[in-house]
């Protein structure tokens, strides 16, 4: 644990948890191990706060809700898409359909040590959310990118264009090449859907949208995104 210490430290968790919890204060005792834990009562609070702050994972608690937890990480999984999360289940209500939503589920009972084994496999290598590609700096957790100043909160399907376009900076890409990663389909005879995204793309990132310098269009071909 002490060669993670700053990790831990620097790692914000957002914890969902009942008014009257009946089971055990994880809370307190990762705290006592230095976790940094913000913690709310409603998944309606939660996703709030996680649109005013940067968060690492974030804790379902379902077992002191009197719930399965399931729609409370459909609905954060929508919304933050790149957000680890734990579910905590009462054995009488696991939550069904939610594997892709999750990204482990814990069935009380269960140590605490088991539960920070597990907090320690789905917080980031580094306490950073931010990467900077050229004059880009962008915030997968939060949906974000700010560029010359300006930060634009992107909906999931462009930020999964601007990580397409940043994996292959610097080449020619195909629009249908990127078409089929972006939407997932082999359905390709129309791509202009992809060209209004990368329209909307532009007005987040570049300084005049209507002259790109960022991405560039390649007549006949497709895109290429030009960072340095």
């Amino acid at each position: 644990m002490a060669k993670n210490k700053n990790l831990v430290a620097h790692s914000p968790i957002l914890w969902i948890e009942g008014r009257w919890a009946g089971g055990p204060d994880f809370v307190s005792s990762l705290r006592n191990k230095g976790f940094s834990i913000e913690v709310t009562n409603t998944g309606k609070a939660a996703i709030q706060l996680a649109k005013e702050k940067d968060y690492d994972l974030l804790v379902v608690y379902a077992a002191s809700m009197r719930t399965s937890g399931g729609r409370i990480c459909k609905d954060f999984n929508s919304i933050f898409p790149k957000l680890p999360i734990i579910l905590i289940n009462d054995p009488s209500r696991i939550a069904k359909k939610v594997d892709d939503y999750i990204g482990y589920l814990l069935v009380m009972d269960f140590t605490t040590r088991k539960l920070v084994n597990r907090i320690m496999q789905l917080l980031p290598t580094s306490p950073k959310n931010e990467k900077k590609i050229g004059p880009l700096v962008v915030n997968t957790n939060r949906n974000q990118v700010t560029c010359n100043g300006k930060q634009s909160t992107l909906t999931p399907r462009l930020m999964n264009l601007l990580e397409a376009f940043i994996e292959k900076k610097g080449t020619v890409i195909p629009r249908e090449d990127l078409f089929m990663e972006v939407w997932k389909t082999t359905y390709t005879a129309d791509t202009r859907t992809l060209d209004v995204h990368v329209s909307w793309l532009r007005q987040a990132i570049e300084k005049d949208p209507r002259n790109p310098k960022i991405i560039k269009t390649v007549r006949g071909v497709g895109y290429m995104f030009d960072v340095s």
